[in-house]
């Protein structure tokens, strides 16, 4: 049981996403099922119709020169590969073991198959976590605004109202004032009492 789910786990880190699919590359495909690359790669053109471009396509120059980048294969000037590699999906992968009608192809295509469908599962939950994340991403952003406006009421509430200038209270006069004040009084009671200044 361990062995199989340790082999379930290294089949499962052949496949990648490629144009939106999950796929798995013909080399890797070829050895899991036991035959040259070659001659998978004659099965599937012998039996085009079985392997339409959603089972199996080939890759660009783009997207090889990529690939050899990611996974580290040979490059053709140096006795590698001399034309561009296919790509099989989930579908593809189960229609190249039945056309090379193998033993070790149809045991191992179990495998491969098991392999799409865990990587689907986690694929499923990834998608359902991002969109968790990005739902707790828009309530901060509006609790951080809720925030901030609290945060600016309680900041008004805190500084002090600006001083009036006008004191509360009696106040006494100046001594000029009060001079002036009284010679002015003395003028006026003078002149109600018919009296010369």
């Amino acid at each position: 049981m361990k062995s199989a789910t340790a082999f379930a786990r290294r089949v499962e880190s052949k496949i990648f996403l490629l144009r939106g699919q999950k796929v798995i590359l013909d080399a890797d495909l070829a050895e899991l099922y036991g035959v040259p690359v070659k001659r998978l790669n004659q099965q599937m053109k012998r039996n085009g119709q079985r392997f339409p471009s959603d089972f199996a396509f080939q890759v660009s120059r783009a997207e090889d020169k990529i690939l050899r980048l990611q996974i580290a294969t040979s490059s053709s000037s140096h006795g590698g590969r001399r034309y561009l590699p296919y790509e099989f999906t989930e579908h593809g992968a189960i229609m190249a073991a039945t056309v090379l009608n193998s033993r070790r192809a149809i045991e191992m295509s179990v495998f491969v198959v098991r392999a799409f469908v865990r990587m689907r599962k986690a694929l499923a939950v990834n998608q359902q976590i991002v969109a968790k994340l990005a739902e707790l991403e828009r309530r901060l952003e509006s609790h951080d605004a809720d925030i901030q406006e609290l945060i600016e009421a309680i900041s008004e509430l805190m500084t002090p109202p600006p001083s009036s200038t006008r004191r509360i209270g009696f106040e006494l006069p100046s001594t000029t004032a009060q001079g002036r004040r009284g010679k002015m009084l003395k003028v006026h009671t003078m002149r109600l009492l018919g009296r010369p200044s």
